[in-house]
C-alpha cells in the first residue's frame, strides 16, 4: 500500500436537488491525524461516510486503502476501517456486556451470540478497554454506561480489528466538560502513538481537537474552505469563512479555543 490511505478527487455527492459535498479534493497519509471542522450541514459526516466506504460519490473518485469505491468489494474493505459514530452506538443491544461490544468487532457483528473467541482476542479487548480507561466496566451492560463511557467503548471496538484507518464522527458530542476533557486526553494519547492508524476526526468545535492532530480540513456548504497543516489552516480568517461569523481564536499550549468577537 502507498502512503495515502484516503484519496478523493473531484468528489461530489447529491441527494435529489441537494448538493451535500461538491468538488472535494482531499488526501490523508498513513502518519497523519486529520480534523474535519465545520458547522451543521457543511458535509462533514458525508465525507466521513465516503471515507468509511459507507457511501459512493455521485461524481469523482474515492480511493480508500488503495481500493477505489465502485471497483472493489466494500464488504471486504470495511473491516480494515475502524468507525466510531453515534449510529454504531445506537445499534448496540442495551444488555450487551462492554467486553462483548469490543470483542465482537472481530466478527463484524453487534450483539454476541454463540461466537467463540480465543485468548488473543479477549486479551486484546481487555488491553483496549484499559487504554481507554474503562477496564473496570468490562462486565457492565452497555445501557448502564454514561455517554462518555459509551463513546470510549465504541472507540475500543473500532480499534479491535487493528484497522489501517480510524474514523471518529463527533466523538465528544453530548459529553459534559469532564467527559469531553477525558476523551480529548485519551484521543491525544492515541494520536501521538506512532503505531496508531491514520485518523480522521469530525467535530464542530476547535476545543475538541486533541493535541497530536496534525492537519485540518475546513468545510462550509459542502465545499472546502481550507486544508493543510493544522497550524497553517486554523486561523481566525478561515474560521470566519467556515462559520460565517467574526470569531476570535486563542491557543493555550496545544489546545484551541474560539468565541464570537465583541
Amino acid at each position: 500500500m502507498d502512503d495515502q490511505v484516503i484519496r478523493m478527487g473531484g468528489v461530489s455527492v447529491r441527494r435529489g436537488e441537494n448538493l451535500l459535498v461538491g468538488g472535494v479534493d482531499w488526501s490523508v497519509e498513513l502518519d497523519e491525524r486529520w480534523v474535519v471542522l465545520g458547522p451543521n450541514g457543511a458535509g462533514k459526516t458525508t465525507l466521513l461516510k465516503l471515507a468509511g466506504a459507507e457511501m459512493h460519490p455521485t461524481t469523482g473518485t474515492v480511493e480508500i486503502l488503495d481500493e477505489q469505491l465502485g471497483r472493489t468489494n466494500v464488504f471486504e474493505l470495511r473491516p480494515r476501517i475502524g468507525l466510531c459514530s453515534a449510529a454504531v452506538a445506537a445499534r448496540v443491544p442495551g444488555d450487551e456486556l462492554v467486553r462483548d461490544v469490543v470483542v465482537s468487532a472481530g466478527y463484524a457483528v453487534l450483539g454476541r451470540w454463540r461466537e467463540e473467541y480465543d485468548r488473543m482476542d479477549t486479551d486484546r479487548a481487555a488491553e483496549l478497554l484499559d487504554t481507554l480507561g474503562i477496564a473496570h466496566l468490562a462486565d457492565r451492560a452497555f445501557a448502564t454506561l454514561s455517554e462518555g463511557e459509551r463513546k470510549r467503548t465504541i472507540i475500543a471496538r473500532a480499534l479491535m480489528t487493528d484497522p489501517e484507518l480510524l474514523l471518529l464522527d463527533e466523538p465528544a458530542a453530548g459529553l459534559d466538560l469532564g467527559g469531553r476533557e477525558d476523551l480529548v486526553a485519551r484521543l491525544s494519547g492515541l494520536a501521538m502513538d506512532p503505531d496508531a492508524p491514520a485518523m480522521t476526526l469530525v467535530t464542530h468545535h476547535v476545543e475538541e481537537i486533541p493535541p497530536g492532530f496534525t492537519h485540518a480540513l475546513l468545510l462550509a456548504d459542502g465545499g472546502v474552505v481550507a486544508q493543510g497543516l493544522l497550524d497553517d489552516v486554523l486561523t481566525e480568517d478561515n474560521l470566519a469563512k467556515t462559520f460565517g461569523q467574526d470569531l476570535e481564536l486563542q491557543r493555550s499550549g496545544d489546545r484551541y479555543f474560539a468565541r464570537r468577537r465583541g
